[in-house]
């Protein structure tokens, strides 16, 4: 048995803003049902606070750099007897607005300081300093906000091993020298092999430089990391760590039980891979719902993501649009939010299509199931992806995912051969031509019923599961103790 100190800026169901909340859930479970002792540290958030009863102050610790104390309270993640301790200073994180951003808009301007102090309370916790006689074997941290970790116990004697995972490069916490010298940082730290980065201060450096070894959330986007495409200025240090055997990646996996047609409480029809011809309910229910016709031959689309460019949305509207221009009997769903431009974008495609095309634009939990359950195919265009969730949720549920073949979505969706093999369709460049052409692919074969439901029942059986992945981080657990 490891015991594993695993450190997120988010943990679903208590603050979530992406991905990362969801597998700072769904891995420690995993893990404690694997018998680790694994515990979770988090911010004390407002919104934390509020959704947590019972949760007791179990020790008091002074940080270097900060006048007051911090209290350590401990509680349990939902749902289950996983312990969840987390770092409440009241002037740092009790306060309206996101983990990361004010209420009107724009992140908080002393986020430097937040997570700097986050960062030294799970050092030392990790260091057994708070009186809890408890060390773990394994720090887990990840993505920026806890950077800092693993360089300030770098040094230490008999510390923990040092797992640092990325789950998305394209942010990095990057400050400027003002703020690191008002961080009462070391001054050793602000060097090229440290902190510094084109003379700012970058958090994750903490975790790529220091941590004994990265992750990232799947193996595609490990080794696209290390190009110039992909690595966001960090490309020859991730090359170089990659070379040393420090730097692999571990595909995320999903909660089978959430996400399961068989026992979904918001779909109209469940159903499973022996009774794959009941999804055919949930299709009719959602052309209802989005007030399309009831077209049960038409090839049914569904988009759900943030509307952003990493997205690829504009492709996604760009390849649609010459599609239905050309008179193909296709329809498309959409829910989503982002930036206005994509808004408006798939608003105007929508009137000019109004018996093809629906979109709701916000986020909806029951309409993201119905929408999965109910759409033949889900299209994921990214520009970059390092793991997606949404195509294995799509898998799941017996729908095809059109991606762009990069990061996870290259590691997940297996190539359709034409033949009733693979599990989904691939495109290579980032263009809406390409685009194009894999949606016609899956127009074509869709008129092939034995074909699409052969590979439907091959994608629905595929385990992508967190007691996999979790195997996975256990045999990682195990290089780093050897």
């Amino acid at each position: 048995m490891r015991k594993i100190l695993f450190a997120s800026s988010e943990v679903h169901p208590l603050v979530k803003t992406g991905g990362l909340a969801d597998v700072s859930a769904s891995l420690p479970l995993a893990l404690h049902e694997q018998g680790q002792d694994v515990r979770i540290v988090m911010p004390a958030y407002r919104a934390c606070l509020g959704a947590l009863e019972g949760a007791v102050e179990v020790a008091s610790i002074k940080l270097d750099g900060f006048l007051l104390p911090v209290t350590i309270l401990e509680s349990r993640l939902p749902n289950s007897d996983v312990v969840l301790w987390l770092v409440n200073s009241p002037y740092h994180f009790d306060r309206d607005g996101g983990p990361y951003s004010q209420p009107e808009g724009g992140d908080w301007p002393d986020n430097a300081a937040r997570f700097a102090l986050f960062s030294r309370a799970i050092a030392a916790l990790a260091m057994d300093e708070a009186g809890l006689q408890w060390q773990p074997d394994i720090l887990h941290c990840n993505d920026w906000q806890t950077g800092l970790a693993p360089a300030l116990i770098a040094d230490k004697p008999d510390r923990p091993a040092t797992l640092f995972t990325i789950h998305n490069l394209a942010y990095q916490g990057v400050y400027s020298r003002d703020e690191f010298d008002a961080l009462d940082l070391d001054e050793s730290y602000w060097a090229i092999e440290g902190l510094e980065f084109y003379s700012q201060l970058s958090f994750i450096k903490g975790g790529l430089v220091f941590a004994d070894k990265i992750t990232t959330v799947s193996p595609s986007y490990a080794q696209e990391i290390c190009t110039a495409e992909y690595g966001a200025g960090l490309e020859g240090l991730l090359s170089y760590r990659s070379e040393q055997g420090r730097l692999s990646g571990i595909l995320n996996g999903i909660d089978h039980d959430e996400w399961n047609p068989k026992q979904d409480r918001y779909i109209a029809q469940p159903y499973s891979a022996k009774t794959i011809d009941k999804k055919s309910g949930n299709k009719a229910a959602l052309q209802q719902l989005f007030s399309l016709p009831n077209e049960p031959k038409t090839l049914l689309l569904g988009l759900i993501s943030r509307l952003v460019s990493q997205k690829g949305i504009d492709l996604t509207i760009a390849a649609v649009r010459q599609l239905l221009d050309e008179g193909a009997s296709v329809q498309l769903v959409c829910l989503g939010s982002g930036d206005a431009e994509y808004e408006r974008d798939l608003q105007v495609l929508r009137e000019r299509f109004p018996d093809k095309v629906g979109v709701t634009i916000g986020y909806d939990e029951a309409l993201s199931h119905q929408i999965e359950a109910g759409v033949d195919a889900f299209v994921m265009p990214s520009r970059f992806e390092p793991c997606g969730l949404n195509q294995l949720y799509s898998l799941r549920y017996g729908t095809l995912p059109i991606v762009r073949a990069t990061g996870g979505l290259a590691d997940s969706v297996e190539d359709a051969d034409g033949l009733g093999g693979g599990t989904g369709f691939q495109f290579e460049l980032a263009t809406a031509e390409a685009m194009l052409v894999a949606l016609k692919r899956a127009d074509a074969l869709y008129q092939q019923a034995d074909l699409w439901r052969k590979m439907q029942v091959t994608a629905m059986k595929r385990d992508f599961s967190w007691q996999s992945s979790a195997l996975d981080y256990l045999a990682l657990y195990d290089e780093l103790m050897a």
